[in-house]
């Protein structure tokens, strides 16, 4: 009895040492803390709307830091004193949204706080609660081009309480029926004076091997060990079948299948290994366009994506036109723009930028990228090829007025002058010098 007494000491010191080691992992240093701050505090990023925040915060911040990030967005504000102005709050609570918007509302992790959230301010309409009925409604599109700023300055005019029905009928917010047994070792200071030392109180707090922010006081629970069953032979009994003879029966579900979502899934990983033939790319779109939720049981991911681009891009464009409406096409949006410049990639782009209104800081970046890529290319044959392509596309984008280049006309400008010698950059500056002279007049 003492020998196991002894080892089970020794089994729970060891756990102890494991879950410290994962809550270490789970902190941020301070260099990470910055860039998270810097995002949710910065006057520039509370001005801009959702979509270039995400946009910033999906550019620094990697999908596996996701649930560190959020544990300690959820920090900041449950301290009402390291958060101070609303729009940060919003700003945070966007995050914490924005993170796992490509899943269902139920699995997000910090849903529990966005309920508690409602339930605390029962009474008044404060700018979260505001923020969190136009975020979950079904029709959220509008929100997205909104600013933190310009948030907080409409819930103000907001005098009738959210309806939340939509969020209870379809089990989004529970109430957990487990109460934490420990309590949290950070107090908030609301009549103290932190102004100018916010910064540094919540590296100390959330930073480091050991922040405070994982850190709680919890009772001692005793655990004494179980006693170990006597057992009796009796108590063992050998089930023997009594017929050596035996039928199969059939299951009819194994030999039926869904024979178009398997197809498409086969054709799919072929998709990104190489170019299909012409009738199975469209066989693909057609079944795409007859049931758009397709896309989203046939395999295709994200991370998968470029890879479409690259060997299928005209069944890549028909997926992107089908993601319209979903909330995964900033994620893929994004995939497109910062995937390496490539011939397919341009021509999804142009094609999508006829048939989709996409939102300017997407489209800007992207040219961005195009320009920056040609000067960096060092193969020149290479580099005069792709300024040819980047040429043809920006002067496509300029004659079908899919985008205004006035915030890119002087980098747009300086890229023909500096390949002037190319056929199509000196046909794109002359282009812009019209542009520019119809829009003087």
């Amino acid at each position: 009895s003492s020998g196991i007494n002894a080892e089970y000491g020794e089994f729970q010191t060891f756990l102890h040492y494991l879950i410290q080691i994962n809550l270490r992992e789970m902190s941020l240093s301070s260099k990470e803390l910055n860039r998270v701050l810097q995002i949710v505090t910065a006057e520039g990023s509370l001005n801009s709307n959702l979509d270039a925040i995400a946009l910033s915060f999906h550019k620094e911040i990697n999908r596996s830091e996701h649930f560190k990030v959020g544990m300690v967005l959820l920090t900041l504000l449950q301290n009402g004193d390291l958060l101070e102005h609303p729009q940060e709050r919003i700003a945070a609570l966007y995050l914490l949204f924005e993170m796992y918007r490509s899943e269902s509302f139920t699995v997000n992790p910090f849903a529990p706080f966005f309920h508690s959230l409602i339930l605390e301010d029962s009474e008044r309409v404060s700018a979260e609660v505001y923020f969190i009925s136009l975020i979950t409604s079904p029709s959220a599109r509008e929100i997205y081009k909104m600013s933190p700023c310009q948030i907080v300055r409409a819930a103000k005019d907001c005098k009738t309480r959210p309806d939340f029905r939509h969020l209870k009928s379809s089990g989004a917010v529970k109430v957990s029926a487990k109460v934490s047994s420990g309590i949290s070792v950070i107090l908030p200071d609301m009549e103290g004076d932190t102004k100018g030392s916010t910064g540094a109180i919540i590296d100390n707090l959330v930073s480091g091997s050991d922040p405070p922010s994982l850190s709680s006081l919890e009772p001692v629970i005793m655990r004494p060990v179980p006693p170990l069953h006597q057992d009796k032979f009796e108590e063992l009994l050998w089930v023997n079948p009594n017929s050596s003879e035996y039928t199969f029966e059939w299951e009819p579900l194994v030999i039926e299948t869904t024979s178009v979502e398997l197809e498409l899934r086969k054709l799919l990983s072929k998709a990104f290994k190489g170019a299909l033939p012409q009738s199975q790319q469209n066989f693909i779109r057609e079944e795409i366009i007859k049931d758009p939720k397709l896309i989203y049981h046939i395999g295709l991911t994200a991370g998968k994506f470029p890879a479409l681009v690259e060997n299928n891009c005209k069944v890549a464009l028909e997926v992107l036109l089908h993601l319209s409406q979903s909330n995964q096409l900033t994620e893929y949006f994004t995939v497109l723009v910062n995937m390496e410049l490539s011939v397919h990639s341009m021509e999804v782009m142009n094609e999508l930028l006829g048939r989709v209104v996409l939102p300017p800081e997407y489209i800007h970046l992207y040219i961005t990228k195009c320009i920056t890529h040609c000067h960096h290319c060092q193969d020149r044959l290479l580099q005069h090829r792709f300024v040819r392509l980047v040429c043809v596309f920006l002067s496509s984008l300029i004659r079908h007025n899919t985008v205004d280049l006035k915030e890119l006309f002087v980098e747009v400008q300086a890229f023909c002058i500096n390949f002037s010698r190319i056929k199509e950059a000196a046909g794109l500056f002359r282009l812009l010098k019209q542009m520019d002279c119809e829009s003087a007049s």
